[in-house]
């Protein structure tokens, strides 16, 4: 007798409790809530020939995208490659997606995972893991496309409905159809409030739309239930409400928000750290002093021997060491990416295309060479995707670009970058008043915060 789990897909052998644990930890995937791999820990203490059991501890670590991870990951492999004779045709799509993530295959992980979700399409972990490693990639297409293909298997009697639903909206918003994609990230949070995807993939929206008023009022609402405590993607919808409150000029707010909750604490988590330099470097930009801020952050980067791994994680401890004078430290991390940028792999590939010249950019940013930066940035300009993010975090490189080229007087660029920009969002404050000062011709002012 096949053996299935809550949306009919085929579990190889599984006991009772084991299949209930896969499905509690599966969401609190979907969820972001609480420790999904503690939870998926206890079934494969009970039945350590879980095949699926063990897929799913692999496909979370694999969410972090970070090189911290590669030795658990490894040993999962390992894992898995001696019970694959006891695995389907769907596990083994699993196992072959999870080994090639590890032997930095990047690409192939997400193919694999394709081909999974073509087989299986109700199969909820593979088209979450997928939509991550289509947002790590910048995958704009397979974002909508591969939640798209699954979509009319679906239907709302069926657990984790609103999820994928979620997940569409994100990848409607990447691909700029913002109408769509508000109706059915509302729709997701009409089924699930708690969804946080859901809620992030209308924060986009809304953040692509220059609604920022608008922004603020609906993520502040929601906050008791997405910014709930265990949830472990709350401090992302906090990093979209503090970027509201920047490009309205609540400075003082925004700040009260990172230091409560985007970085109440020292965190080592790269996600974490990426959307804590995303924020400050903004305000870099624009030439206020945060204090001591940035420092611990640096000081993370320099010990955690994540440089190289995966390169828009590099992009943001460049920033934070730019931002800190770390120069030696700025030096290293640039030759290890140059490294990275001649070796095989999808990170190698990234490093190429664009995470290179944008590292050199922050670079020479960091030393004073506004037009090395400005020379850098610009043929890249409209081509960042392939190094991931989505379309609000990859506008650092687009901030960074317009202020390099004012403080290198290059003020006719500044200005036509600033023109497109307000043309583009034509309701956001900051932007204008970021247009009248290069008009103006004014020099960034310094501004120190508590």
């Amino acid at each position: 007798m096949t053996i299935r789990d809550a949306r009919g897909e085929p579990v190889s052998a599984a006991s009772t409790a084991s299949l209930a644990a896969f499905e509690a930890g599966l969401t609190q995937f979907n969820t972001y809530m609480d420790d999904p791999v503690a939870t998926i820990d206890t079934a494969l203490a009970e039945q350590p020939d879980f095949v699926m059991g063990h897929v799913l501890k692999a496909e979370l670590m694999i969410s972090a995208w970070e090189r911290s991870m590669s030795g658990a990951i490894r040993s999962a492999c390992d894992s898995l490659a001696a019970l694959r004779d006891k695995a389907n045709a769907r596990e083994r799509g699993h196992i072959a997606a999870i080994a090639a993530w590890a032997d930095g295959d990047w690409a192939g992980y997400k193919r694999q995972l394709d081909l999974v979700c073509m087989e299986h399409p109700r199969d909820l972990l593979a088209l979450q893991a997928g939509h991550l490693s289509d947002f790590y990639h910048g995958d704009r297409e397979n974002l909508r496309g591969r939640v798209a293909r699954a979509l009319p298997s679906w239907s709302a009697d069926l657990p984790g409905y609103s999820y994928v639903l979620g997940m569409l909206a994100f990848g409607l918003e990447e691909a700029g159809d913002y109408g769509r994609a508000e109706e059915t990230g509302r729709h997701a949070l009409a089924l699930q409030p708690d969804d946080g995807w859901a809620q992030h993939a209308v924060a986009h929206v809304l953040e692509m739309q220059a609604r920022q008023p608008e922004a603020i009022a609906f993520m502040e609402a929601g906050a008791d239930r997405w910014g709930r405590p265990g949830n472990a993607f709350a401090f992302h919808n906090w990093w979209h409400t503090a970027l509201y409150n920047l490009d309205q000029g609540r400075i003082d707010r925004a700040l009260e928000i990172y230091d409560t909750c985007i970085r109440p604490a020292p965190s080592e988590m790269q996600l974490e750290l990426v959307d804590a330099v995303a924020f400050l470097w903004r305000l870099h930009l624009r030439g206020i002093d945060v204090g001591d801020r940035w420092t611990g952050i640096a000081e993370i980067y320099a010990r955690t021997g994540e440089e190289g791994f995966y390169v828009f994680n590099d992009m943001h401890a460049m920033m934070a060491y730019a931002a800190t004078g770390r120069h030696g430290d700025a030096d290293r991390l640039l030759a290890e990416v140059e490294r990275q940028a001649l070796a095989r792999g999808t990170n190698g590939d990234m490093a190429r295309a664009v995470g290179l010249p944008v590292i050199a950019a922050v670079h020479a940013f960091g030393r004073g060479d506004f037009a090395g930066a400005t020379d850098l940035l610009l043929p890249i300009r409209t081509r960042t995707y392939p190094f991931g993010g989505s379309h609000a975090q990859r506008d650092i490189v687009q901030r960074t670009l317009i202020e390099a080229a004012h403080r290198a007087r290059r003020t006719a660029l500044a200005t036509g970058l600033l023109q497109e920009r307000v043309f583009l969002k034509p309701a956001c404050p900051f932007s204008w008043n970021w247009l009248e000062r290069v008009r103006g011709g004014n020099d960034t002012a310094v501004r120190a915060v508590a």
